[in-house]
């Protein structure tokens, strides 16, 4: 299977033979709902909290006498039933983490990648290198490849400092190391932009 590879300047460059096993595989839907998920909630931080009646402050003294006062029954004026008092059944610290199997977590990606090769929204440049850290640099070039009003996940191999200050401040785009993509990454934008290398790190990861 081969691909199409861009130049910055919107020409084309040539093409790219590519991993069909990583490629050009049938997407599995079911697959890649469970690994969204999984990642999506392995993102929650999980410090919910509210305070029960011992852990609200105050109340320590029952507030009157238990018989003679006709009134209801009170030990403490931190009772749920009481305003200001204790919250029942509230939520808690909790760990929502969920590891998915490695086998799972690789099928889903590849799914993802095949879909998005298999509806041409899968975009290759042959290198993506600024020379500058200038976000009206790194904007024209999106311009020029006509995708400057799409949301964008853009993969590269290793940290490129110009790149990451020059689309820091760009809502519609999110660059991710290409040897820790997520399903989420992949699947959360309308284009997905990888440089040559980035395309050689996914192979590697993805097809065993």
């Amino acid at each position: 299977m081969k691909l199409d590879v861009m130049k910055l300047d919107g020409t084309k460059a040539g093409d790219i033979q590519v991993d069909k096993s990583v490629f050009s595989i049938k997407p599995n839907e079911a697959v890649v709902r469970q690994a969204v998920l999984a990642e999506m909630t392995n993102m929650r931080q999980g410090t919910h909290a509210t305070k029960n009646r011992s852990a609200v402050q105050g109340g320590g003294k029952k507030p009157w006498k238990q018989k003679g006062r006709g009134v209801a029954r009170a030990g403490t004026i931190r009772s749920p039933l009481w305003k200001g008092g204790g919250t029942v059944f509230g939520p808690e610290p909790h760990d929502y983490h969920h590891k998915l199997p490695k086998k799972l977590s690789r099928l889903a990606r590849k799914s993802v990648l095949s879909d998005k090769a298999a509806e041409g929204k899968l975009l290759v440049i042959e290198e993506f290198t600024l020379d500058s850290h200038k976000t009206v640099e790194f904007l024209s070039i999106l311009k020029k490849l006509e995708i400057d009003t799409k949301k964008i996940t853009l993969l590269i191999s290793g940290f490129d400092e110009n790149l990451d200050k020059a689309t820091r401040n760009l809502s519609n785009v999110y660059m991710v190391d290409a040897a820790k993509v997520s399903t989420y990454d992949l699947i959360d934008c309308e284009i997905l932009v990888v440089d040559k290398a980035s395309m050689s790190v996914l192979t590697k990861i993805l097809a065993l």
